[in-house]
């Protein structure tokens, strides 16, 4: 299942960057939403290579995720692997620079599963797909508004 959506932000695609490159921020937002987060590798900063480990709860059990950085390109993007015991997933995190003052992001999510637990997860995600893919794009396009209030601040 994918899903992926594109936000034109009023700043500068180096500010987006380090907007999408805060992991710090992530970890310390997963935290207070009440999930675990583990930092796996040894990177002083956060580049190809970069792991963690997070556990949360998600419809009513508790999962746990790996995630591992695979392209890492300043300031044009990343994309990481993410795997758990029933699905693997690719998240891709683009910039493209459509002025000196504006960028465009494009957040795109595939999850596959690997095992029927996985398939029925995937499968009940897919029924509600219209609602998955509203809520996505609103959590993207309310960051894409964070980064702009931040930058304008």
């Amino acid at each position: 299942m994918k899903l992926s959506t594109r936000e034109d932000i009023e700043a500068p695609i180096e500010a987006v960057f380090a907007s999408i490159t805060d992991f710090d921020g992530f970890e310390r937002q997963a935290l207070r939403r009440g999930a675990e987060v583990t930092r796996r590798d040894a990177l002083s900063v956060a580049g190809v290579g970069a792991e963690w480990q997070l556990r949360f709860t998600f419809r009513g059990k508790e999962r746990d995720v790996n995630a591992k950085m695979t392209e890492f390109s300043p300031p044009n993007g990343f994309q990481a692997k993410t795997r758990s015991p029933s699905l693997e997933g690719l998240v891709m995190v683009e910039l493209v620079a459509l002025s000196p003052r504006r960028t465009r992001l494009q957040v795109s999510v595939d999850v596959a599963p690997t095992t029927l637990t996985g398939r029925l997860l995937v499968q009940s995600l897919k029924f509600a797909k219209t609602n998955v893919n509203k809520r996505f794009a609103k959590r993207i396009w309310q960051f894409a508004q964070d980064i702009e209030t931040k930058h304008k601040g």
